[in-house]
């Protein structure tokens, strides 16, 4: 008959099936936890440190002001902001084409928070899986009680942090502060977000867990049309494993292969998969099984990295990584995309001018000989200071006429004027003549305007 298997969160009658991953700290496991501490440093303390005047991180979706790494980006750079993001995603899948689903395992706040927080209040309260799981299975007592409620205080507590920081990220931190410190009813609708967000995160890393990799994020999905046979990827060396069998005293000349199925590498997995049956979905590549093997063959005084990066052309051919073409093209991309962001993040101006000729209207004829162009200007200061703003033609026979006086524009606002351009008729010569304007502050250059002007042709 042949054997049915079923998925590694679900029992065979259809139920969940809870994991109680086994943790065991080797030197993958030292180096995720460097790289996870470093990050969550970095995801609590962004929203709140300053960088010229400006929150260094922060993505305001109803403002629809973005800020990294203390850079503004208001709607008219929206485009630069688009070509970060798709840097960042592209980024993404070429480590994934290389080196798998390395990015869940080692940089996803989700299993950072979930392997490096969480499940380690839960292991400190609650003990090892066995004892976690016999606990889970008894009868409420008192001792029950007491582990469940500390344990969940906890996890309420740590969820309400990250749901107070992911504010900060969305509304700023001045406005986070505003809604701890003034009273409720002044923000309703802060603290509510705070509550649900809370609640969010507090039902993901006590009840979802696992499922959120496995079932609810689509990079999980993506996966399997990204790997090819060259991506290095957690995966166990069946050649010199197989076949596998339980290590015998005195047994020299057993045929057995290195794999002494003592399932270490399953228990420790935070998926629940067992890593000997090949590249799956569930694998985040978190290593964890790696280290749990290395510390069984060094035991057993065999050879370290049966389970270990390798690609299936490296386990069935013995061939080593290559850069292949797919990862060539996206190398490619890749760098041309970051050219492209370093030029328009270079090119940036302070102020962002928009500048159109007032609709409607030709040329009207001035006193002098001056014939004169009415326009419309939008001028944004993407800076957190004031600024004074002169306009000037930059041919110097050219001249502007204010509807009112000369801008002054506060900090992160924008301001629209008026007025009037005139040239000498004489120096009109074709229906169209190109106009270049200077915007200037405290006598220097800060932009410049092209734009056309029209006239009588003489």
């Amino acid at each position: 008959m042949e054997e049915i298997t079923y998925h590694s969160t679900v029992e065979a009658s259809g139920k969940r099936r809870w994991l109680y991953p086994l943790l065991r700290k080797g030197a993958f496991y030292k180096y995720r936890s460097i790289v996870s501490y470093v990050l969550l440093v970095f995801l609590f303390a962004a929203p709140f440190i300053k960088f010229k005047g400006h929150q260094f991180m922060m993505f305001n979706i109803l403002e629809r002001k973005f800020i990294l790494f203390g850079q503004v980006f208001w709607p008219q750079d929206f485009f630069i902001f688009v070509l970060a993001m798709l840097l960042v995603l592209i980024s993404i899948v070429l480590f994934t084409i290389a080196f798998g689903r390395v990015f869940c395992g080692w940089i996803c706040p989700q299993t950072i928070f979930l392997e490096m927080v969480f499940r380690k209040i839960e292991v400190w309260i609650e003990g090892e899986p066995l004892a976690r799981k016999k606990l889970d299975e008894s009868d409420w007592n008192q001792d029950k009680i007491i582990k469940k409620t500390a344990k969940h205080f906890l996890f309420l507590l740590i969820s309400f942090l990250i749901s107070n920081t992911f504010l900060a990220y969305i509304i700023g931190s001045d406005s986070l502060f505003s809604i701890i410190t003034e009273p409720i009813q002044l923000h309703w609708v802060g603290f509510i977000a705070i509550c649900v967000f809370t609640l969010a995160f507090y039902l993901v890393f006590s009840q979802l867990r696992e499922l959120v990799c496995i079932v609810a994020c689509p990079y999980g999905r993506l996966q399997g049309v990204m790997l090819d046979k060259n991506s290095l990827v957690v995966a166990y060396n069946y050649l010199r494993g197989e076949p596998r069998g339980k290590l015998k005293k005195g047994d020299a000349a057993s045929k057995l292969g290195d794999c002494v199925d003592c399932n270490l590498c399953v228990a420790v997995c935070p998926t629940g998969i067992d890593i000997r049956k090949g590249t799956q979905l569930e694998c985040v590549n978190c290593t964890a099984c790696i280290d749990a093997c290395d510390d069984v063959m060094d035991k057993i005084h065999k050879p370290r990295k049966l389970i270990g990066f390798y690609s299936e052309e490296m386990i069935a051919n013995n061939h080593q990584p290559r850069f292949n073409l797919r990862m060539k093209a996206y190398s490619f991309v890749l760098v041309a995309m970051i050219a492209i962001l370093t030029y328009f993040l270079m090119s940036r101006k302070d102020i962002d001018v928009t500048l159109l000729r007032a609709g409607g209207m030709l040329y009207q004829e001035q006193p002098n000989g001056y014939i004169s162009n009415l326009y419309n200007a939008e001028l944004t200061n993407k800076t957190v200071y004031p600024m004074n703003i002169e306009i000037i033609p930059e041919d110097k026979n050219q001249k502007i006429t204010w509807i009112q006086s000369a801008p002054k524009i506060e900090k992160e606002s924008t301001v629209k004027v008026t007025f009037f351009v005139l040239l000498l008729n004489k120096s009109i010569h074709q229906r169209k003549t190109d106009v270049v304007l200077l915007i200037k502050q405290n006598g220097k250059i800060i932009n410049k305007m092209k734009t056309s002007f029209l006239g009588p042709v003489n």
